[in-house]
C-alpha cells in the first residue's frame, strides 16, 4: 500500500519525500520552504505568487520547455538538475535569445532523498546562477514509490531576441558551411556506461554545458547566423537530416573533420554505437554564409565552450534534397538516414 501521512508534523530535518495529502498540506509547504525556495531564494520567487510577473523590456520574445527523465540522476559531468537548466537555456541560444527566467516543476517519488534533491536543485541553481538567470516559478508534486524513477524535471525559459536575424532551418542556403563547437558523443554515452555499470577503463564525462554566452558572443559580434541547433537526442546526424528535410537541401559532412573524444570511439566500436547518432548536452552546430566562418570560428575558440570547434561540412549545390551525406576518409560518400529508434534512451 502506498504510505499515506495526514496532517502529521514532520521533523524539521526529515530526510525523505513522503506523501502529502492534496497540494496545499504542511508536508508540501514544508518541503517548499525548507528545501526549495532556499535554494531557489530571488524576489520574484519570494512573492509567492501562482505566476510570476516579468519585466522584459523587449517586442521579442522567446519562449521554451523541455522536460527531464534521465537514468540515473547523477552521472559523470553532471546530473539531472544541471541537465534541466542547461537544455532548457540552450533552447533558447538556439534562436538567438539571451536566457532571462526559468520555471522548475518537479515531480518527485515518495522514498526520494532530501539529501539528493537539495544536492539536484543546488546544482539548479549553481547553473542558472551562473548564467546570470532567475528560477521564478514553478510546482512541485509526489507521486507514490516507484512511479517516477526518484525525480522528473520539467523546466520552462523565457529569453529575449537581442539580433534582428531570423534564424531558423529556412533560411539555410547553398554553400553555407557547417561548424560544431565541441567534440561528439560524450553525454550519451557517460549516461549510458553510469547506467549499466560497464567497467570499461576510460574519460568519458558529460559535455552537459550551458552554450549561451558562447551563442551571445557571436550575436553581439553580428556574426551572420542562419540556423543554430543544438545536438541533443539523435546527435549530429539526426540534426542535421531534419535541418536538410526542412531546407529541402543537401549537406555533406566530412568525417576527417568531426571531432571525437578517442575513449568514446574506442567505446563505439566496441559496443557497436556509431557516435553521430549519440546525444550531447554542451554542442551545437551552426550553419552560415562561408565568407565569415573564419571569424565565427576566431570567436569560438576564445570561448572555454568553443576550443574545439571547428568547420565540418557544406550546403551543397545540387538538386537533391533532404540529405546528408559523409564524405569518408578514404574519398568515398554514403548517405546517413534516420535511425529507426533510439540508440540510448532516457539520457535527457
Amino acid at each position: 500500500m502506498t504510505k499515506i501521512k495526514l496532517n502529521c508534523p514532520v521533523p524539521l530535518h526529515y530526510e525523505r519525500i513522503v506523501m502529502a495529502h492534496g497540494g496545499g498540506g504542511r508536508l508540501m509547504q514544508q518541503l517548499l520552504d525548507d528545501v526549495v525556495q532556499p535554494i531557489f531564494n530571488n524576489p520574484i520567487l519570494a512573492q509567492k505568487n501562482d505566476s510570476a510577473v516579468l519585466s522584459i523590456n523587449s517586442p521579442n520574445i522567446a519562449f521554451t520547455t523541455d522536460s527531464y527523465v534521465v537514468k540515473p540522476l547523477f552521472f559523470p559531468g553532471g546530473d539531472i538538475g544541471k541537465l534541466a537548466v542547461c537544455g532548457t537555456l540552450n533552447d533558447l541560444a538556439m534562436s538567438g535569445a539571451k536566457p532571462l527566467y526559468l520555471t522548475c516543476s518537479l515531480i518527485l517519488e515518495e522514498g526520494f532523498a532530501i539529501q539528493d534533491l537539495r544536492r539536484l536543485l543546488m546544482s539548479m541553481q549553481e547553473t542558472a546562477s551562473a548564467a546570470g538567470v532567475s528560477i521564478v516559478t514553478g510546482d512541485t508534486k509526489v507521486v507514490e514509490h516507484g512511479k517516477a524513477d526518484g525525480l522528473y524535471i520539467n523546466t520552462a525559459g523565457v529569453g529575449i531576441l537581442e539580433t534582428k536575424q531570423t534564424i531558423h532551418a529556412q533560411a539555410i542556403r547553398p554553400d553555407d558551411v557547417i561548424i560544431i563547437n565541441s567534440d561528439l558523443g560524450r553525454h550519451g554515452l557517460a549516461v549510458m556506461l553510469e547506467r549499466d555499470g560497464f567497467d570499461f577503463q576510460h574519460n568519458i564525462q558529460s559535455d552537459c554545458a550551458d552554450v549561451s554566452s558562447l551563442v551571445n558572443d557571436l550575436v553581439q559580434a553580428n556574426i551572420k547566423i542562419h540556423c543554430l541547433r543544438d545536438l541533443t537526442r539523435g546527435g549530429l546526424a539526426s540534426t542535421l537530416i531534419e535541418l536538410a528535410t526542412s531546407a529541402q537541401v543537401h549537406m555533406e559532412i566530412r568525417q576527417a573533420d568531426l571531432p571525437i573524444h578517442d575513449d568514446v570511439q574506442s567505446l563505439c566500436e566496441i559496443l557497436g554505437f556509431d557516435p553521430l547518432y549519440i546525444a550531447n548536452e554542451g554542442c551545437f552546430a551552426l550553419i552560415m554564409p562561408a565568407d565569415n566562418a573564419e571569424q565565427a570560428l576566431k570567436i569560438m575558440r576564445n570561448h572555454p565552450l568553443g576550443k574545439q570547434a571547428n568547420r565540418i561540412g557544406t550546403v551543397m549545390q545540387t538538386t537533391e534534397r533532404g540529405m546528408l551525406t559523409l564524405k569518408t576518409e578514404f574519398g568515398m560518400s554514403r548517405v546517413l538516414d534516420l535511425l529507426s529508434g533510439e540508440q540510448l534512451p532516457r539520457i535527457c
